[in-house]
């Protein structure tokens, strides 16, 4: 008979979890509780318009590349409507000098660039960017290799904080400034987060960046749609709200509805402490639930989404960064109600595959919850007249913002509105509204690393909080998670075998 096995929560990790044991023969139920699965996947409509609510940007989607591959063994590939990047990764504006710097994709593209720019760098930017490929090299399950990584196993640099990481190779400020642009979509901190990180999410980009045309829930649709061909469920809108452990095992998870659901074995897809919450507290050891609740959160963020005017507003295939000021790519995470936002990524998602004008824009400001903190005890939809309030003051701060980088761009504006790290905090369930999840430490890496195991035996961890987040992270942890089940490797191995059979 066909182990059974309980997903909690359907957001990437859970639905590329459940998809992979799926194909594997296990019966996977996932139970979610918004009324759609997808997570960060997810899309909502307003005013005619379809806008994601958190997968803007895509690597790994090139031909060879890892999503490329997981998709393609998955059978989903050719469901999905992918506009790839135009040899820009991204760019980065400085406000103080009107500076634009466009990050090209390509390892020697890269280093050509940047030695163009910063000529005195240019052995110093080809050096680090052998780097940066060096450390991915460490981290087998990047690449889809076998490989058991362990802390022993790398290098020295391989640790270190990212900020003094950059330094050691590049002299020139603003050259080490411009190279830590893409922290805002790992959390990066300059003295604390490890320099693999960072060196895993620019190798991902630099080999190339795409979108998703029409919406990233186009994603967690193919997903849930090859878990239920194969005799799976993906249940939504019925959360669970307890899990009951006995003796170190779940015995079975109830959820509002009153449903009752057992299994061989368990996945949590949920914010780890989100899952302390559900248990006794008998369920974990105290020294386990103290660990986790005393791990830092990555930071959250306040978004603006922009309906435009027909034909008005250009489409640009690629985020593009602003700092205003004297801001650097460091101190954007830093929060001053009266200079904040310091900067913003702002992205025109495509609708078509051969968009020429944008119809929607997305505009990201790292926030942290202290922002938001005297409204915590508020939920979606009653949180009171001066929360929205301060929500329009703070609409309009972002516009002005933009209007610094795109001025008269507030004229082919349509209508806008905004989400906050409260909104990001009640939709997916995570603690503060933390973006990535668990802050990871170079400083105090073993205390704010979470495995796939727990301290109850049929309970397994997946999502973002575990190895890395997002796009690049996830898919993979899947794989480590659904290889528990039918051993390591097994599952790469077939990944691999069937991009080389397409």
């Amino acid at each position: 008979m066909k182990q059974k096995i309980i997903i909690i929560g359907a957001g990437m990790g859970g639905l590329f979890t459940g998809a992979l044991l799926t194909k594997e023969g296990y019966e996977v139920t996932l139970l979610e509780k918004n009324t759609i699965a997808g997570g960060g996947l997810q899309c909502f409509r307003r005013g005619g318009e379809t806008f994601e609510t958190g997968m803007h940007v895509l690597g790994g989607f090139q031909p060879g590349g890892s999503l490329d591959k997981i998709c393609t063994y998955l059978g989903i590939r050719q469901r999905l409507s992918i506009v790839p990047g135009q040899g820009v990764m991204c760019s980065l504006t400085y406000g103080k000098d009107a500076k634009t710097y466009r990050f090209p994709c390509g390892k020697q593209a890269f280093i050509d660039y940047f030695s163009r720019e910063f000529p005195a760098e240019a052995e110093n930017v080809r050096r680090y960017v052998e780097r940066l490929y060096a450390l991915s090299e460490e981290v087998d399950l990047f690449h889809l290799r076998h490989g058991r990584d362990t802390l022993r196993n790398h290098s020295e640099e391989f640790l270190q904080p990212v900020g003094p990481f950059i330094a050691s190779y590049i002299r020139d400020s603003r050259l080490r400034d411009v190279l830590a642009v893409l922290n805002p979509l790992y959390a990066g901190v300059a003295e604390h987060t490890p320099a693999y990180i960072h060196a895993l999410i620019n190798v991902l980009y630099i080999e190339g960046t795409s979108q998703f045309a029409g919406g990233s829930q186009q994603l967690a649709d193919a997903l849930c749609d090859l878990i239920r061909d194969g005799g799976g469920r993906v249940l939504c809108g019925d959360a669970v709200e307890r899990v009951d452990v006995e003796e170190r095992l779940v015995k079975q998870v109830l959820t509002h509805s009153g449903r009752q659901y057992t299994a061989d074995w368990y996945i949590s897809d949920i914010h780890p402490c989100t899952l302390l919450g559900l248990t006794g507290d008998h369920a974990f050891p105290k020294a386990y639930r103290n660990r986790l609740n005393d791990i830092p959160n990555s930071y959250s963020a306040f978004t603006v989404y922009i309906k435009c005017k027909p034909g008005s507003v250009p489409f640009v295939s690629y985020p593009r960064y602003y700092l205003s000021g004297d801001s650097n790519t460091w101190q954007v995470a830093a929060y001053d109600s009266d200079e904040w936002p310091r900067g913003f990524m702002c992205i025109t998602p495509p609708t078509t595959e051969d968009d020429t004008r944008a119809t929607r824009m997305i505009v990201n400001c790292i926030m942290p919850f202290d922002a938001v903190r005297r409204w915590q005890d508020t939920r979606l939809g009653n949180r009171g007249e001066e929360y929205l309030r301060w929500k329009e003051e703070t609409t309009e701060k972002v516009l002005q913002r933009l209007e610094e980088f795109l001025p008269g761009i507030r004229e082919g504006i349509e209508f806008s509105f905004a989400s906050s790290p409260l909104t990001i905090r009640d939709y997916y369930g995570t603690k503060e509204g933390a973006i990535y999840g668990f802050h990871r430490d170079a400083q105090n890496l073993i205390s704010s690393q979470v495995t796939i195991g727990t301290k109850v035996r049929n309970l397994l961890l997946t999502g973002q909080n575990v190895n890395l987040h997002g796009i690049c992270g996830v898919p993979l942890t899947a794989i480590e998670v659904a290889e528990a089940f039918v051993g390591n490797g097994t599952i790469i191995d077939k990944i691999n075998q069937a991009y080389a059979q397409k």
